[in-house]
């Protein structure tokens, strides 16, 4: 079968030098109307400060520059274009829009000739593939040449497949990257090819070309995959649900000997595991913990089952799993007859919303000054919930005290029964800090802004019995209490 294809593009098997992309004299290029598989070749040209390095071409009389103009002949790799010459674009990023990633940059040889040959091997015989990239003509104005590209491909032995031309490869007014691409099978027994491509329009005026993105991918019958009772392929659910889901696949006739497999990819789709025994249309997704799973549905041939790049994958079924909110309404709090509090809540997650409960004397979203009644404890709910619907919950009681009770005497002998000296309604909202001294004005404890839990040591070592000065410096109101702790062994 034979396609009227216009540009194209080069590239090589590790590194490669030029490509250019198929444009159709006007008409639209033949890229796979069916499914594809993953890139025998995925040429992005990296990521990096300008300019990229280098690229290892395969056979090309094109030169590299570290120059972000490069004149007849050369080339450069860049993340970010300059006004180089009159009518040429600006890019500012790659066609991904990845501000650090690398495009090619073009400008052509002042003779027509040959500027890109290289071999691609590893292919699988008897298959349909896709050559296709994202390119732009850097001319925006019509005087000057136009790109003009012959694309050639040839057994290893010489026999020529297919040819394509691209014509004029036409004026963009502004810079919208296209791909353009052609397909064409490869013969029985033949798994390597010879990419040749020739330039055809002089350059000096024009014939510049900007390229990102070049794929070679095996070209099948369309392959659809679903989940079973919803019409949308991307599922966002939170950890804990338990609901199973059923995933179909239909496969378009044109298939001689097809063996089919479902993949999982844990990383969006970066690497791709066949799923052990799943290999029927149907494939049942159990509840999992949380993270992004992506599924599909693979066929190959029985010939060449055990290679994947020979495969032909589905559109991806998305199962998000979220996670919950983590939230935390924070400690207990003690409060005195007639003073406000202030509750500092936190909570961690996607993208959230929240709310107390009661609402009463909510000052802020996440923070609330209840005015505390003298007459019962409040317990307050902090709740949060997910763009996605994850919700999560934590309470803080709210006790209400006459007064702040210093104990005055402890026993830190260690049967479990006052071993501690605790000032249990001290509440951090008083911003209090306590010290302790012994009789010889040693500081001995020291806490500011806490729970008081003093144990009766220092570096670890227990105080001997005796009795003991403590200061309370509050900072709300500038009050000090002064008073004595006894230690009893």
């Amino acid at each position: 079968m034979k396609f009227k294809l216009c540009s194209q593009f080069f590239f090589s098997r590790s590194y490669f030098l030029f490509i250019t992309l198929i444009f159709c004299c006007g008409a639209q290029a033949q890229l796979c109307s069916g499914s594809l598989g993953d890139p025998v070749v995925n040429i992005t040209f990296g990521t990096g400060y300008n300019p990229g390095p280098p690229l290892s071409a395969a056979t090309t009389n094109y030169h590299y520059v570290t120059d972000a103009c490069p004149v007849n002949g050369f080339y450069t790799l860049l993340n970010k274009g300059v006004e180089c010459n009159y009518g040429w674009h600006v890019l500012q990023s790659d066609h991904t829009g990845n501000a650090n990633g690398y495009f090619m940059l073009v400008d052509a040889s002042f003779e027509p000739s040959v500027f890109y040959l290289d071999t691609v091997k590893n292919l699988c015989a008897n298959t349909t593939y896709e050559f296709a990239a994202w390119m732009l003509n850097m001319k925006y104005v019509s005087q000057g040449t136009r790109p003009n590209i012959t694309f050639s491909i040839e057994t290893e032995s010489g026999q020529i497949l297919q040819t394509y031309n691209s014509g004029d490869i036409p004026v963009e007014q502004t810079v919208v990257w296209k791909q353009y691409g052609f397909y064409f099978t490869t013969p029985v027994n033949v798994s390597g090819i010879v990419l040749r491509m020739t330039n055809n329009a002089p350059g000096g005026d024009g014939n510049d070309l900007a390229l990102d993105d070049i794929t070679f991918r095996p070209c099948g019958q369309l392959i659809n995959a679903s989940v079973q009772g919803y019409t949308n392929n991307t599922i966002d659910v939170c950890e804990g649900n338990n609901n199973s889901y059923t995933f179909n696949a239909t496969v378009a006739a044109g298939y001689l000997s097809p063996v089919y497999q479902w993949q999982l990819s844990t990383d969006k789709g970066t690497t791709w595991n066949d799923l052990a025994g799943a290999t029927d249309f149907t494939y049942q997704r159990q509840p999992s913990a949380g993270g992004n799973y992506w599924y599909r549905f693979t066929v190959a041939e029985a010939t060449a089952a055990g290679i994947k790049t020979c495969r032909i994958a589905s559109s991806q079924v998305i199962i998000n799993v979220h996670p919950i909110p983590i939230v935390d309404a924070g400690p207990d709090r003690h409060i005195v007859i007639g003073n406000p509090v202030i509750l500092n809540g936190k909570a961690d997650g996607e993208q959230l919303a929240y709310s107390w409960s009661p609402n009463n004397n909510i000052n802020d979203i996440t923070k609330l000054t209840p005015v505390v009644s003298p007459l019962h404890d409040i317990a307050y709910i902090l709740s949060a919930r997910s763009l996605y619907g994850c919700s999560n919950a934590d309470s803080v009681l709210v006790k209400v005290v006459t007064g702040i009770f210093i104990p005055t005497a402890f026993t830190p002998n260690g049967d479990g029964k006052n071993d501690e000296w605790k000032i249990p309604f001290l509440d951090p909202a008083y911003e209090a800090t306590v010290s302790v001294f012994n009789r010889y004005g040693q500081l001995v404890y020291h806490a500011t802004n806490d729970i008081i839990s003093w144990d009766g040591r220092l570096h670890g070592v227990l105080q001997s019995s005796g009795t003991y000065v403590y200061t309370i410096h509050f900072k709300t109101n500038k009050l000090i209490l002064k008073g004595t702790v006894t230690i009893i062994k």
